[in-house]
């Protein structure tokens, strides 16, 4: 009686985890979103963007662009497994900050950025995904640990 009801409090998902997964799952899809509005090229989106800036995402070689679409795919596949309680949503949070490091190197440091991607929000911004990508890697690495993932 006692091991039946210990085993039904084990398998019980943690209300944090809906949390985290939901939320981390609604800001996943906003870079999906911005790099499907993007590559698509959709006019409405784009919109507001100066044509300098639409230059430069559109000169980004292949390699840059998968980089992109890891980062984005892979943090939207890691909320998702997340929430099915997966361990492999580890592994998708790694990839995504993969491409994110790797993006931000070529976006830094190996490409000609125009001047007015060069701002404090703009470096900001990129601090942001990096604190919420760690956050999630690491967040996920402990659920597993803690036997809620499998």
């Amino acid at each position: 009686m006692i091991a039946d009801h210990e085993v039904r409090l084990a398998s019980r998902t943690p209300l944090h985890l809906w949390i985290v997964g939901v939320l981390s799952l609604l800001w996943n899809s906003i870079g999906c979103v911005d790099y499907t509005m993007s590559r698509l090229h959709n006019a409405a989106y784009l919109a507001n963007m100066p044509a300098e800036q639409l230059a430069y995402f559109d000169s980004f070689p292949a390699w840059a662009i998968a980089l992109w679409a890891f980062g984005v795919w892979g943090a939207l596949a890691g909320s998702v497994l997340l929430l099915l309680r997966k361990r492999w949503a580890v592994t998708a949070f790694a990839i995504s900050l993969a491409g994110l490091v790797l993006m931000t190197v070529y976006q830094l440091g190996l490409s000609n950025a125009p001047a007015m991607m060069h701002t404090a929000s703009n470096y900001g911004f990129t601090a942001l995904l990096w604190l919420i990508a760690i956050a999630l890697l690491l967040y996920a690495r402990r659920q597993a640990a803690n036997g809620v993932l499998r």
